[in-house]
């Protein structure tokens, strides 16, 4: 536990994380290089490094303020222009890809877990945690922790297991356009944008006022805020019984999809408004990367050694097995790989990374409909946790 910056050194490590996290994002937007691992994975392994170096502590409250309040406010941002009629008209055949690559998160999570039941303590839990995560990224392990509360060790472990598969799948995803068997077989919906260098427009400057700003901020801290008194209210209210009730309580009482539901309602009601507020995508996705800088912190090596091995074959599993149902599901209905593997990084990743992808390729009219995709995946991860992992605690009981 002893590191060279100690626990309670808040504002030090307040300022690793912000600038860790800058130069992350620097360094993506730089150099080729590190766009195509992304920044999020640079955030990832930084953190992971300087952890295991013990320069920095792998707990302390200032995590504790990222995980409590950071997150919950960075979602409604990152949801701020997720109008449900938005989502239908304009993510084109990349939505349709995108569920496809859901069902095969699903599917392999499932699998993985009937498969290692008996040697991995509380599968169901990291089943529903993995879930949420491989659906919508990073931002949703958290609110999945959150729902299932496993015990610390436990996710330690998982969150080591998730880190090193997401960097090695990010490195595997990005390579398989590549290989001509996969580009001959499934064939290409950017033809002819991919060798274009790459784009760095999505992330440009961008016109923004102080109010934009303000009102941003506003909406995402009313939105957790009123998030989590109803979760609370909720869960007061629903008794926990019997195993259904139980389920009820931790699906409606639940913080983060009470948030999604929320922001969604208001995305969609005040659609107009809301689409002339500039920065809240920018605002939001800063404070995932703080997120992104924290997940990396507890990854012990020495942690995933003791605790997490067969969690570790446990998340390469259910990885391997999303992508195989992703490209073989996706191949029936006429799906392009680059679509595919769009829709599978904004899966596995969120629509940071996802973007982020489609930006280093050059896959430049993938992108709008990716990061809505993606950001589908926050709605649609948290549901799908909750109901995977609750699912597997009774069946697995």
């Amino acid at each position: 536990m002893n590191s060279l910056i100690s626990s309670d050194n808040t504002w030090v490590l307040w300022t690793f994380l912000v600038v860790w996290s800058a130069i992350s994002i620097v360094l993506e937007q730089k150099y080729k290089w590190a766009s195509k691992i992304t920044g999020a994975i640079i955030a990832l392994l930084g953190a992971i490094i300087f952890a295991n170096l013990k320069i920095i502590p792998t707990e302390s409250s200032v995590y504790d303020s990222v995980w409590s309040y950071v997150v919950p406010v960075a979602i409604p941002l990152l949801l701020l222009k997720a109008d449900i009629k938005k989502v239908k008209n304009e993510s084109g055949k990349m939505l349709g890809a995108f569920h496809v690559s859901a069902l095969g998160t699903v599917v392999g999570t499932f699998i993985s877990a009937f498969l290692l039941s008996s040697i991995i303590p509380h599968i169901a839990e990291i089943a529903g945690m993995m879930t949420g995560s491989y659906i919508g990224g990073g931002a949703n392990f958290v609110a999945m922790t959150n729902a299932f509360k496993a015990p610390e060790n436990i996710t330690n472990a998982t969150i080591v297991a998730d880190n090193l598969v997401m960097a090695v799948y990010f490195f595997v995803s990005m390579s398989i356009p590549s290989i001509l068997f996969f580009k001959n077989k499934w064939g290409m919906a950017t033809e002819g944008e991919q060798n274009s260098g790459g784009s760095s427009t999505y992330w440009t400057k961008k016109e923004i006022s102080l109010k934009d700003i303000a009102v941003a901020l506003a909406i995402a801290f009313s939105v957790a805020s009123l998030s989590n008194l109803l979760s609370e209210y909720i869960s007061s209210i629903i008794p926990t019984s019997n195993v259904f009730l139980k389920m009820a309580n931790s699906i409606f009482g639940n913080m983060y999809l009470i948030m999604t539901t929320l922001m969604l309602i208001v995305a969609t009601v005040f659609s107009k408004q809301l689409e002339e507020i500039n920065g809240a995508e920018e605002i939001g996705t800063f404070l995932i990367y703080l997120f992104f800088v924290v997940l990396g912190v507890p990854a012990s090596i020495s942690e995933i050694i003791k605790n997490g091995a067969f969690i570790l074959i446990f998340c390469i599993l259910a990885v391997f097995i999303h992508l195989v149902v992703t490209l073989v599901v996706g191949k029936l209905f006429k799906f392009k790989l680059d679509e595919l593997l769009l829709a599978s990084n904004a899966c596995i990743g969120g629509p940071t990374t996802a973007v982020a992808m489609a930006i280093a390729k050059g896959w430049n009219s993938l992108i709008i409909s990716t990061m809505i995709a993606g950001v589908w995946g926050y709605v649609l991860g948290n549901y799908a946790g909750i109901i995977v992992g609750n699912i597997l605690q009774i069946i697995l009981k």
